[in-house]
């Protein structure tokens, strides 16, 4: 009995890792085009103004969540459609061809114009692709969870995200060490990309030998796209109330990781090296924190976390940002983006699971996928390119507390409006 119960429990850890490999990969991409942001927007986007090469190279980076609902419905209709496993496979395959994309085209001194439009272009693929991805793993993961579970299992897929972030930031250190700014600047940027092409032919090993869930089998009925279509439009309450949820998880997670290294450099003048190491232990912060959180979620349950975690913000995000313009320095950056990582994993621990089982059964990865995306698309992609026009706008640098704020109080209206709809649903039944 104890030998079956160690090869369940191997067999359950090789799962998890398999389907959030292709996830890993999806983030990490992401926040290679956040990191260097700065020399991707001098490379394809040259002016004569720093901010206005910064904010293009931004608000591309932004264009890729845009296409992310889209990817929601289509990717995640297929998903919920042909079944897990192939949906993952699919979604992998198309963010595939952004990453070669955006890492072997030349400049814009090369090749004019068309520099920017693929690279576009290549951040659409990725952002359409990144639409189911995340409903997908979450979805997936929630399905082979062992019974009382889920929120650790889920978190995993919010954790993969972080080791992304540990994985990059750990290739900025080396790379900064290892070549001065101006080479960075010229073509030392496309390195990590290039690591991440030579990643893609194992990450799609890992897929393909995925199993497909037995809840996703044991369901007679497999819902058409017109079906799928028809029950969101049913549920358009909980999509909305579901991206109101979101806009918290997705608002952080963009500010503490996407955002500091641009944040540090360019708004607090720091030294690169400094903010990538502040970087890399935000990313080792929210690896730590997330599954406890996912963990005590299956404890206690998932509401404390999320109204505790939101007032928190309310209460700190701007004042602990005020307290670091004052002073800015390495060890206040760094203490503050901790205090904020552990917000911001206490939230995320309990949400992500908590948005697959308020969703409906039958086009569960469609409805998570299309309200996480919705959130992103509106908030938390443009977290980036929003901060730095605040900033640049008000000349108050602290905005970025108060930006976050504003997301988790949307996040904790919607908590308290989902439980009163689920007590209302219990007063009925």
């Amino acid at each position: 009995m104890e030998l079956a119960s160690q090869r369940s429990r191997r067999s359950m850890i090789i799962a998890v890792l398999r389907v959030a490999g292709g996830n890993f990969l999806e983030m990490y991409d992401f926040f290679v085009f956040a990191y260097y942001a700065a020399a991707i927007g001098r490379t394809f986007f040259p002016n004569g103004s720093e901010f206005a090469s910064l904010m293009a190279a931004l608000m591309t980076f932004g264009a890729g969540f845009l296409m992310r609902p889209l990817g929601a419905i289509f990717l995640g209709a297929y998903t919920d459609r042909k079944g897990r496993r192939k949906g993952l496979i699919l979604t992998l395959a198309v963010m595939s061809i952004g990453t070669l994309t955006i890492a072997l085209v030349p400049g814009y001194e090369t090749i004019g114009l068309f520099a920017p439009l693929i690279i576009v272009v290549g951040r659409l693929l990725q952002g359409f692709s990144a639409g189911a991805e995340l409903g997908g793993v979450s979805v997936y993961l929630s399905e082979i969870a062992t019974p009382g579970n889920k929120g650790f299992y889920v978190s995993w897929q919010s954790a993969s995200q972080q080791v992304a972030v540990i994985l990059v930031a750990v290739l900025g250190v080396g790379l900064s060490l290892a070549l001065p700014p101006e080479t960075m600047t010229h073509w030392g940027w496309r390195i990590p990309f290039l690591i991440g092409c030579m990643i893609l032919p194992f990450v799609f090993l890992l897929r393909r030998s995925l199993v497909e869930t037995e809840a996703f089998l044991a369901r007679k009925h497999h819902p058409t796209p017109a079906e799928i279509f028809a029950t969101m439009v049913r549920n358009w309450r909980i999509i909305i109330l579901g991206m109101l949820l979101v806009t918290m998880t997705s608002v952080s997670f963009y500010l503490i990781t996407a955002y500091t290294p641009t944040f540090g450099r360019e708004v607090l003048k720091l030294q690169q090296l400094d903010v990538l190491v502040v970087t890399l232990c935000v990313a080792i912060s929210n690896l730590i924190w997330i599954p406890i959180a996912g963990a005590v979620s299956d404890r206690i349950g998932r509401r404390p976390l999320l109204i505790g975690s939101t007032v928190l913000t309310l209460l700190t995000a701007y004042p602990v940002m005020s307290w670091l313009i004052a002073a800015p320095s390495f060890t206040h950056l760094l203490m503050a983006e901790l205090w904020l990582s552990f917000i911001y994993a206490v939230y995320n621990g309990a949400i992500i699971v908590y948005l697959t089982e308020i969703m409906p059964a039958s086009v569960r990865t469609t409805a998570f996928s299309f309200a996480y995306n919705l959130a992103t698309a509106t908030f938390g992609g443009f977290t980036p390119a929003i901060c730095t026009a605040l900033i640049h706008v008000t000349g108050n640098r602290a905005l970025p507390g108060a930006w976050m704020s504003f997301a988790a109080l949307l996040s904790l209206i919607a908590t308290l409006l989902v439980a009163r709809r689920q007590a209302e649903a219990a007063e009925i039944a």
